[in-house]
């Protein structure tokens, strides 16, 4: 049997079923093995950088249980994904990354030579620090050993991205019959994962039990747990309030007790919420400055902190806890049910509080403005509540506007690029998710970020996926800009001086997709409830010159509960 069709039989063999790639001549023989298998959902994609957002938009959607691949031939092929692995890397997201090499007579080697093939280039190298798992295949006989080792990789413990270089001559080799069938039949050895101890429980539970105002923050690392919502149901139940990082806000459904993200583009009330409770349980999230401010010594200013994570080395980094748990988020939700004698000390008046300042924050902040972002997202809340819908966003003021202001449903999901942070990756990894879920996604992104993955609104047309794209369109680079007008007295150079982008109305009508333009508050009114029952492609240009600041904020030094602008007493 030729390597690459046992290449396609031990994907599909995985449940490894999709493929998004750009085709070169150093992936040829796997791309035919896996279209030839019948067995193969392969998306053509027009940039590599796509094809990585694209796969892993399907292990977001599937919360880490479907792994796709996304593959590149030799040289730029395998560099253009690279932004793409770093962003599966930094968010725990599995992900298999499979490139084409030059064959194998044609390396260099040791030689003290920049190249000997053409488009050669040493992947394994470059993606080594963002990877869990990255290897060249040597030979065909280890192809699906490497297999195994990297999928297992991938779906073990913290997940994350892996790759595989395999050289054009291993691809197209005979493998014998019953090697083959020796590793399809070999399961993955995915590593258990550790869990919450007794001795851990016991001390969870007497901190639990001084506590008298209590908080929940929800991390990157809780918001695939199966058992989440169900605990957080019983948190809202017993009258234990709850917030999220960005990442944790990807999975929780807004319930009376949840009062938003927090961090420096957080909501007002919830990091109110964290400078005053008495104890904060932090459920997979890792602490970073986005998520603390830069002040780690103040944060959390009146609590004892419970950290629970799956990673050791995340445990005890920014934040000294007063309890450090080394263990999955499903783990502790699974062994420590909540009861109405979990918190016997907790205070009445602290629900009161955070609803009263949740309410007073709630007020429309950006009033003086011809089109407020937070009124859009409240429309959109509205016009889809209860349906199935995927939220996508990109990276900018547009992604912290949508991150205050929506809330979700049952069956609903936003996804984020989080500590990557990568502009661009809303659009593909929405296409990734739309082939996997066949519902409606939404993409949220700004006028920078589309431009940047652009050319795939023809793979959109092509698919004709239910896909809306909210473009919000500042005419500039409105972060960044913000940004200058605090620290360079408003020298906008590459934000707005150097900067442009184009009409997105008519680019969309252009690749055959229907548009719609919103220059008002009345447009939003008659233009957004189209997505409810719009099928297919969509895209809505938002017209919000000149909007480039987010609120609230945190400056740079401030304390938490100290955003920008100050509300009025």
């Amino acid at each position: 049997m030729k390597a690459s069709d046992a290449l396609a039989r031990f994907l599909i063999a995985h449940r490894v079923h999709t493929c998004f790639e750009l085709v070169g001549g150093m992936i040829t023989h796997m791309l035919d093995s896996l279209a030839e298998s019948g067995q193969f959902n392969i998306i053509s994609m027009h940039h590599e950088q796509s094809a990585a957002f694209a796969a892993e938009g399907v292990a977001r959607y599937s919360k880490g249980k479907t792994v796709a691949v996304a593959m590149g031939t030799s040289g730029p092929g395998a560099t253009n994904m690279v932004t793409g692995i770093g962003d599966c890397w930094f968010d725990s997201v599995p992900c298999l990354f499979i490139t084409g090499q030059v064959n194998t007579r044609e390396l260099k080697g040791e030689r003290v030579i920049r190249q000997q093939g053409f488009q050669e280039l040493d992947i394994v190298e470059v993606v080594k620090s963002l990877t869990k798992y990255a290897a060249r295949v040597e030979s065909a006989e280890a192809l699906l050993p490497e297999l195994h080792k990297a999928l297992s990789a991938a779906l073990s413990g913290r997940q994350g991205p892996v790759l595989l270089d395999i050289p054009n001559d291993v691809q197209r080799t005979e493998l014998p019959d019953a090697l083959v069938e020796k590793w399809l039949a070999m399961p993955l050895d995915i590593a258990p994962a550790s869990q919450v101890s007794a001795g851990d429980l016991e001390q969870i539970t007497a901190l639990c039990k001084s506590a008298k105002r209590p908080l929940i923050c929800v991390g990157g690392g809780a918001r695939w747990s199966d058992a989440m919502d169900d605990w957080l149901a019983q948190a809202d139940r017993f009258g234990i309030p709850c917030v999220a990082t960005l990442m944790g806000h990807e999975r929780v459904v807004a319930r009376g007790n949840y009062f938003n993200m927090i961090g420096s583009y957080g909501n007002r009330e919830a990091n109110w919420a964290v400078q005053n409770c008495d104890l904060l349980i932090v459920l997979g999230a890792r602490l970073d400055v986005r998520q603390t401010g830069s002040d780690v010594e103040d944060f959390a200013r009146h609590a004892r902190v419970i950290q629970v994570d799956i990673d050791p080395a995340q445990l005890n980094n920014r934040v000294h806890a007063d309890l450090s748990v080394c263990a999955t988020v499903e783990s502790f939700f699974q062994t420590f049910p909540l009861r109405d004698d979990v918190f016997p000390s907790l205070d009445n008046g602290w629900l009161t509080e955070l609803e009263r300042l949740r309410e007073m924050a709630g007020a429309n902040e950006y009033a003086d403005w011809k089109i407020s972002p937070s009124e859009l997202f409240k429309k959109l809340n509205r016009i889809l509540a209860k349906r199935p819908v995927d939220y996508v966003c990109d990276v900018g003021n547009h992604q912290m506007w949508a991150a205050q202001s929506l809330r979700l449903s049952p069956e609903q999901a936003v996804h984020y690029s989080g500590g990557m942070g990568a502009m661009g990756f809303a659009f593909p990894a929405a296409l990734g998710i739309a082939v996997e879920s066949r519902g409606k996604v939404v993409v949220i992104t700004g006028d920078g970020s589309l431009q940047i993955n652009i050319q795939e609104l023809d793979t959109l047309k092509r698919m004709d996926l239910d896909v809306t794209i909210i473009v919000l369109n500042n005419v500039v680079l409105g972060m960044v800009k913000n940004f200058q007008d605090m620290y360079f007295d408003g020298r906008n150079q590459s934000t707005q001086k150097g900067y442009s982008s184009p009409d997105f109305t008519d680019i969309a009508r252009a690749y055959g997709i229907a548009a719609q333009r919103i220059s008002s508050a009345a447009d939003m009114d008659r233009v957004l409830p189209l997505i409810a029952d719009h099928k297919g492609p969509l895209l809505i240009e938002v017209m919000m010159e000149g909007a480039t600041e987010c609120r609230p904020r945190l400056a740079f030094g401030s304390k938490l509960d100290e955003q920008y602008p100050k509300l009025a007493d």
